[in-house]
């Protein structure tokens, strides 16, 4: 699943997941391994399509049609508490890995979206939400993603 898509749901962006993401490994009960791919990120089209109230936001220029903006702390939150408690609901074993050291090729030491405070934010509600026990597993990893 791409979890980007979630920061595009929550916080209007152009590529959005729908409320179900994570909908389906929830009802199957099938075991379910996951990280957390870019969420630093809500994405959209060239800079003119920014809505107003984010003007001001750090953006990242993809390419001339795609514009990419840093989640904040708070939006970090509640992008961990969205999938968090989503996983929690999972009846299936689930083992969800957190890369300590940058979700996403501009979220790495001397990157644009380097923002290891807020990615800490992040780390901290997926787990706080997911409720680790013996099906449900947080694994953090000295690593990038």
């Amino acid at each position: 699943i791409t979890t980007t898509e979630v920061c595009d749901l929550l916080f209007g962006g152009v590529l959005p997941a729908t409320e179900d993401r994570f909908g389906a490994v929830a009802r199957t009960g099938l075991p379910y391994v996951g990280s957390v791919g870019a969420l630093d990120m809500v994405n959209f089209w060239a800079p003119s399509t920014i809505p107003e109230h984010y003007r001001d936001r750090l953006f990242y220029e993809h390419n001339p049609n795609v514009t990419l903006m840093r989640t904040t702390a708070d939006e970090c939150r509640a992008i961990g508490e969205w999938i968090g408690t989503r996983l929690a609901r999972c009846g299936g074993p689930v083992h969800f890995l957190i890369p300590e050291k940058g979700v996403s090729a501009l979220d790495i030491e001397g990157g644009a979206f380097f923002d290891p405070e807020a990615d800490a934010v992040l780390f901290d509600a997926i787990e706080r939400t997911i409720k680790p026990n013996g099906k449900r597993r947080v694994t953090r990893l000295p690593l990038h993603i």
